[in-house]
C-alpha cells in the first residue's frame, strides 16, 4: 500500500473508521475515500458496486458495521445478524469484482466461545458455544471472516482479518440504549455528577473481566497489517491486560470526578465472564499499544465534554 493509492475506509464517520482515517493521514496517505451513508448505502448491493465502479478504490478497510452493547444485541438480533451479513457480503463481493489490491476485515472478540481459555488465542474460534447476549453479532462476524478467507482461497483476493478487543475513544456511541459498557458508564457518571445524583446503577455483578483498547491503538494495528501482513488467517489485537467491570466503574468515576455511590443491578446480565485476547502474533510484527486505560478514558471524557458543550450551544 503506497501513499498515492486510493484507499476506501468504509464506516469512516464511526469510532473505528475515523481512527483509521486519522492514522492514515498521519502517515501521509492523502488519497482517502470516506463516503457518508448518504453517498454510499452499504446495504444496497447495486449502490456499492456502482460506487466502486465510479471511484475505483484500490484498498479497503471494512469498518462499517452495526454495533452495540448487550441491550442492543438482545433487543435487535435480526438487525445485528442481517445487516452485518449484508454489508460484509456487499463490500467483499464488490472488492473482488473490481479487483482491489487488498481488503482488511474488522471482526470482534465476541466471535470466540463464551468459556474460551484465557487469554484467547486465534485457534479457539468455533471451539465452543458463543455468549448468548451477543450471538447474532458474533455469527455475522464469523461469517464475514469465513467469506473473506473464501475469497482469498478461491479467487486469490488478498485479505487480512483483524479481531479487536473492546474498543473506546473519540466518536464512540454514548447512547444509553445501544452503547457499549465503557461509553455508557462514562455518560452515566457524567450525568450523575452534573445532576448530583447520589448513586449510579451498573448492570450485572461487576465481576466479569474485560480488556479495553483505545481506538487509536487499534488503528495503528490495522494500518500496519494492511502494509505488512499477507496471511488471511485472523489475528487478535488487544491491550494485554484486563480488569473487572467494577474496577472499570471506579476508574471512570474517578476520571469524571463523581463521588456518589456505585450500585450493581444483579438482575441484569453480565455477558461473558472474561474476555482477554492473546495478541502475541501481532506484537511479533512490532505493534504495541501506546495509550494506557486511564489516559485513554481521560482523553475520551475530554472529547465527550466538548461534544456536550457544542450540542448545548
Amino acid at each position: 500500500m503506497e501513499r498515492q493509492h486510493r484507499i476506501l475506509v468504509a464506516g469512516a464517520r464511526g469510532l473505528v473508521g475515523s481512527a483509521i482515517v486519522r492514522r492514515l493521514r498521519e502517515q501521509g496517505y492523502a488519497n482517502l475515500l470516506t463516503p457518508s451513508r448518504g453517498e454510499l448505502d452499504y446495504l444496497n448491493a447495486d449502490s456499492v458496486d456502482d460506487w466502486f465502479a465510479a471511484h475505483k478504490p484500490e484498498y479497503l478497510f471494512m469498518a462499517a458495521a452495526r454495533v452495540g452493547g448487550i441491550l442492543a444485541n438482545s433487543t435487535y438480533p435480526v438487525e445485528f445478524l442481517r445487516d452485518n451479513l449484508v454489508v460484509q457480503t456487499n463490500l467483499l463481493d464488490s472488492a473482488w469484482r473490481h479487483r482491489l489490491a487488498k481488503v482488511l476485515f474488522l471482526g470482534s472478540s465476541c466471535i470466540y466461545p463464551r468459556l474460551a481459555p484465557q487469554p484467547i488465542r486465534e485457534e479457539y474460534l468455533m471451539s465452543g458455544p458463543l455468549e448468548p447476549t451477543n450471538e447474532a453479532y458474533a455469527i455475522a462476524k464469523i461469517a464475514g471472516i469465513r467469506l473473506a478467507q473464501a475469497y482469498s482461497r478461491e479467487f486469490g483476493m488478498r485479505t487480512v482479518s483483524l479481531m479487536p478487543t473492546n474498543l473506546y475513544g473519540p466518536r464512540d456511541n454514548f447512547d444509553l440504549l445501544d452503547s457499549h459498557v465503557l461509553p455508557a458508564l462514562l455518560r452515566r457518571f457524567h450525568e450523575a455528577k452534573v445532576s448530583r445524583s447520589p448513586e449510579v446503577v451498573v448492570w450485572g455483578t461487576g465481576t466479569p473481566r474485560r480488556e479495553f483498547l483505545h481506538v487509536d491503538d487499534l488503528a495503528a494495528a490495522a494500518v500496519l497489517l494492511m502494509e505488512r501482513r499477507e496471511n488471511p488467517d485472523i489475528i487478535n489485537v488487544g491491550a494485554g491486560t484486563d480488569l473487572t467491570i467494577g474496577e472499570l466503574a471506579e476508574m471512570i468515576a474517578s476520571v469524571v470526578g463523581y463521588q456518589g455511590q456505585i450500585r450493581f443491578d444483579t438482575s441484569k446480565p453480565d455477558g461473558m465472564p472474561r474476555k482477554l485476547l492473546d495478541s502475541s502474533r501481532l506484537r511479533e510484527l512490532g505493534w504495541v499499544p501506546r495509550i494506557g486505560l486511564r489516559e485513554g478514558i481521560q482523553r475520551t471524557y475530554d472529547w465527550y465534554q466538548q461534544e456536550v458543550s457544542n450540542s448545548a450551544r
